[in-house]
């Protein structure tokens, strides 16, 4: 197998999708941030210093998933067709669960798209709460499904949590 982004000559390049077909294209990613009962305290209440938590989490993620072609090298800009992202407080792990739903009507997919929406809403968990806890983790991002395109529908091995994803219709 071949990396799409490598020429003949192991140059980077932007993948041509210009003979693709147009398809509706979704994607689902999900991210963790693990973090102290003090800190999960906080984020639950709503009493962390910066603010409402989730609701920062959930808006830097919408934005960033519209940047993600300044952000990721080779990544084509795409016009979205919609962005959500939950986060979903975890109290047994305890911790914060974001989960992004990305769609777009286009020649690729929005897997990128979905997988930066989830890091900065991560990230925006961390900074939030960092003054309560600087040992939280960041982990587990991935992407839990993607459909469209010619390759159709695909799912992540194992089992789904699927308590805070968005029904794709």
């Amino acid at each position: 197998m071949t990396l799409s982004h490598l020429d003949e000559a192991g140059r980077a390049r932007m993948v041509d999708v210009g003979a693709k077909d147009v398809t509706a294209r979704v994607a689902v990613a999900e991210g963790r941030v693990l973090m102290s009962a003090a800190a999960f305290d906080e984020v639950e209440r709503g009493s962390a210093r910066k603010g409402d938590v989730i609701g920062a989490a959930e808006l830097a993620g919408v934005m960033a998933a519209k940047r993600t072609s300044e952000l990721i090298p080779l990544c084509h800009q795409i016009a979205l067709d919609r962005v959500t992202v939950v986060g979903e407080l975890m109290p047994d792990w305890p911790g914060v669960r974001v989960v992004a739903t990305v769609a777009a009507t286009a020649r690729t997919g929005v897997e990128m798209e979905a997988l930066v929406a989830v890091s900065v809403g991560c990230l925006t968990v961390y900074d939030m709460v960092k003054a309560v806890d600087r040992d939280m983790r960041i982990e587990a991002i991935r992407v839990l499904e993607k459909s469209g395109g010619a390759r159709g529908t695909w799912r992540a091995s194992g089992p789904l949590d699927t308590s805070a994803r968005e029904v794709v219709s």
